[in-house]
């Protein structure tokens, strides 16, 4: 058979590469996951879903996309909420110094790891929805936030009063 006669023949197409492993109870675990604050990538490590799986999941099914976006947006609040328990809980940690009389065991608020979670949680959200907890500054023509005030001043005279106070 010519090339010319095998173009003219339609032939039923055969699909291609694996056959998909998506199935709705793995897509509602996925969503519930997300929608707890646990980040997308994680939950499909846990089951052993590759992202790009996902997310060709989504590209085919538009109500999957639309559900994973409110998702997302559950999620986030739930990782706000979380930070703000996690800044309102006290959580007793033990410190070990050494001094001249042997070793020391100090009981305190671990404050400064509380902290490091709060703010990275925080900023998280301000590069995930920066419309919801990122810093509202208006650049660009943006109509829905403040302007931002950009006048910068060369000279800075002191005050009269901080002259006095200089003896000068």
């Amino acid at each position: 058979m010519t090339r010319a006669a095998k173009s003219k023949l339609k032939l039923p197409k055969t699909a291609t590469g694996r056959p998909s492993s998506y199935s709705h109870a793995k897509a509602d675990h996925i969503i519930k996951k997300v929608s707890e604050g646990v980040p997308l990538a994680q939950v499909c490590r846990e089951i052993g879903l590759g992202l790009t799986t996902w997310y060709d999941w989504c590209s085919k099914r538009a109500d999957l996309a639309e559900r994973i976006a409110r998702a997302r947006e559950a999620g986030f609040d739930m990782i706000a909420v979380e930070a703000l328990k996690i800044a309102d809980t006290p959580i007793e940690g033990v410190r070990r110094k050494k001094t001249d009389q042997g070793k020391e065991t100090v009981r305190e608020d671990m404050l400064g790891h509380r902290k490091l979670q709060v703010e990275t949680r925080l900023k998280l959200l301000a590069k995930w929805d920066p419309k919801r907890y990122g810093e509202k500054l208006a650049l660009g023509g943006a109509t829905d936030l403040p302007p931002v005030r950009s006048e910068v001043s060369a000279i800075i005279e002191p005050s009269e009063a901080y002259r006095r106070l200089l003896g000068g």
